[in-house]
């Protein structure tokens, strides 16, 4: 079954089975970890489809194809991978105390998320609680009906979801939305000749990647095209907040600049740099970036043949379109948590599936994209979001938790981690999924603090 659904993510972008595809999966399915959901077949079949993808430029370069082998477990750690990343032999810190699960006065559960300062300081003002705690917020959010405060949260741009089931979510406006929308699509956006890929020794060589992403999916997707040997160019700016624990996940291969939009000086860097990149991944709310003169369409106007990649939370239609979202808001909103534990008790996953699956898509859709450009010419569109994930593994139906892990032995879990040193330290972490018969896939660098490259390109 999991070779079906690779498949069948490749088909919506166009991309029909092939003869002479050689894709294997090794490992027992699910469940893996102790969820009733179908976690490693999800992002096993998602890294399939990458390494079908992979396998596909690499015969556009040298005509042959390439053998590709997943293995099942391996694919379901790495949907938790920031839990496995230690520095210098220590856990870095990731979630805030007071992020997390809260009863509301009409008997329903508020989840919260409070990792960034300013969604922090958000919570507790929206909520009126009485102090920096999480027993004041809980008093404060225990005053305030579900709805009531899920609208607050969101009008005063913070983040944060109630918990529905999955009934009550195929019936909510936006549920009804994204059932209409495929997991993954990709669309033309502009005219351009065909384009071979630059000379290299990678699938990717020469490809160059604007990485504009923040948290987990988007930056997921910059890494595994910088595993495939990308330059990728992740770009920051230094007034947003920005958890480090999660670049120490997500900046294998890749160099991080600084650039800030607010000045002139930012927007032409910017600029400069689309006028000669080859991807555009950008993981902001749609319509945010083409406030700031970056539409997909501008974009493939400076740079004609660019492969733009959308990731996002709540989709590009829908009326939670331009809502805030992390993939733990979104379990609990789209009943995923329900599931998980209960309609009053719930609980998140023991993975982030819908980051890292997005993240997988979101560097699938770029490769697609770059054949296409090899192929026909034209400038693309790739759009992705965690609901759409979301409803996607829904969809794949339920298993028994309790025959699931809480996590892997130690033997079987040392085969999928290694170490490298580099700017943070050493630093122990998970090893490239995908496995690849002519081109391992692996990190020409360590991770390195944000800003710490000139903007431009290596």
């Amino acid at each position: 079954m999991t070779g079906v659904l690779a498949h069948s993510i490749l088909e919506q972008l166009g991309r029909d089975r092939r003869a002479d595809d050689s894709l294997a999966f090794t490992g027992g399915g699910d469940p893996v970890f102790a969820t009733p959901w179908r976690v490693a077949e999800a992002g096993s079949a998602a890294l399939g489809a990458v390494g079908l993808a992979v396998s596909d430029l690499w015969r556009l370069r040298t005509g042959k194809p390439q053998a590709v082998t997943i293995d099942r477990h391996a694919a379901a750690a790495s949907l938790r991978s920031n839990t496995y990343v230690l520095q210098d032999g220590k856990k870095p810190v990731s979630w805030d105390p007071l992020a997390g699960h809260y009863p509301t006065r009409d008997g329903r559960v508020m989840f919260l998320h409070t990792n960034h300062p300013h969604h922090r300081a958000g919570a507790l003002r929206i909520a009126g609680a009485a102090a920096e705690t999480r027993e004041a917020l809980a008093a404060a959010v225990a005053r305030w009906d579900g709805l009531a405060i899920e609208a607050a949260i969101a009008e005063g741009n913070c983040v944060g979801g109630l918990v529905r089931s999955r009934a009550e979510w195929n019936d909510h406006p936006h549920g009804i939305a994204i059932a209409g929308l495929p997991l993954i699509d990709i669309v033309k956006i502009g005219d351009a000749p065909p384009r071979p890929l630059p000379r290299g020794e990678r699938p990717l060589s020469g490809v160059r990647a604007f990485d504009l992403t923040r948290v987990l999916a988007g930056p997921t997707s910059g890494r595994v095209l910088a595993e495939n040997g990308a330059d990728v160019l992740h770009v920051a700016a230094p007034h947003l907040p920005y958890q480090t624990e999660i670049l120490m996940d997500t900046g294998h291969g890749k160099r991080c600049t600084w650039i800030d939009l607010r000045e002139p000086a930012g927007v032409e860097t910017m600029t400069a740099l689309l006028r000669e990149a080859d991807v555009f991944t950008q993981g902001y709310r749609p319509g945010t970036l083409a406030a700031r003169g970056f539409s997909p369409e501008r974009v493939a106007g400076l740079r004609p043949g660019i492969v733009c990649v959308s990731i996002c939370a709540y989709g590009h239609a829908g009326p939670w379109a331009d809502r805030r979202g992390f993939d733990s808001i979104v379990q609990n909103v789209t009943g995923l948590s329900a599931t998980q534990g209960t309609l009053a008790r719930p609980r998140n996953l023991p993975v982030q599936a819908l980051d890292y699956i997005a993240g997988y898509l979101g560097a699938l859709g770029a490769m697609i994209g770059l054949a296409r450009r090899i192929e026909q010419g034209g400038s693309w569109l790739v759009r992705v979001s965690l609901v759409q994930v979301a409803h996607w593994l829904a969809s794949l139906g339920t298993v028994e938790a309790d025959k699931g892990m809480a996590e892997l032995g130690e033997p079987e879990l040392a085969r999928y981690l290694m170490e490298s040193d580099g700017p943070f330290g050493r630093l122990r972490h998970l090893k490239p999924v995908v496995q690849l018969s002519e081109t391992q896939p692996f990190y020409a660098r360590p991770p390195e603090p944000l800003g710490s490259s000139p903007a431009r390109w290596a």
